[in-house]
């Protein structure tokens, strides 16, 4: 009567599943991770009422601003993400450097990937773990990623991020403000 009930609490077992979306393939290892892209996935807005030009004007007056701001901002979050990502791809597209340095960083990991699936690296007698291996990767890649410009890219793609997303999050009237709510009282 006594069964053998053993398992992962965690759910290990089943936690590598590949999302496929285009030409990239993506193994989440984490349950919440693949949760979250789901429902980022899932609250993307149609593009053509996210730049729908007749949803756009200038507030009567700066107090209707915020709560403007705060709904568009829930509304288009995934929206406003891809704005980001997009953003961030321009930068790097368009800084030769960057995009050396990038490409020198994942083939180094890439290389200790292939060199620890064959065998493990010995350095003068001591083993080295792949976590210091990477470690290793991040520190000599930081001169070349200073070199290239990566803290100024990554406070120009903050900056422009935020200055398109609140750009477009006080400029987007909702379908509220654009049935009329706003009464205007003649003076008697």
């Amino acid at each position: 009567m006594a069964e053998n009930l053993q398992g992962d609490i965690d759910g290990a077992s089943e936690i590598q599943t590949p999302i496929k979306k285009g030409l990239m393939a993506l193994t989440l290892s984490s349950v919440s991770a693949r949760e979250w892209l789901q429902k980022r996935r899932e609250g993307v807005k149609p593009w053509s009422e996210f730049i729908s030009t007749s949803s756009f004007s200038i507030p009567k007056s700066v107090a209707p601003l915020p709560k403007r701001i705060v709904s568009n901002i829930e509304r288009f979050q995934s929206n406003y993400l891809f704005v980001f990502i997009v953003l961030v791809a321009f930068c790097i597209l368009t800084s030769p450097l960057l995009l050396v340095a990038i490409a020198a960083c994942l083939g180094a990991c890439y290389i200790i990937s292939v060199k620890n699936a064959a065998k493990k690296v010995v350095i003068m007698g001591k083993e080295l773990n792949v976590a210091h291996q990477y470690t290793a990767v991040g520190i000599l890649s930081f001169p070349l990623f200073w070199l290239a410009g990566a803290g100024s890219a990554v406070f120009w793609v903050i900056g422009a991020s935020f200055f398109v997303i609140m750009l477009h999050a006080s400029l987007y009237s909702g379908r509220q403000e654009q049935e009329g709510f706003d009464l205007e009282m003649e003076t008697v």
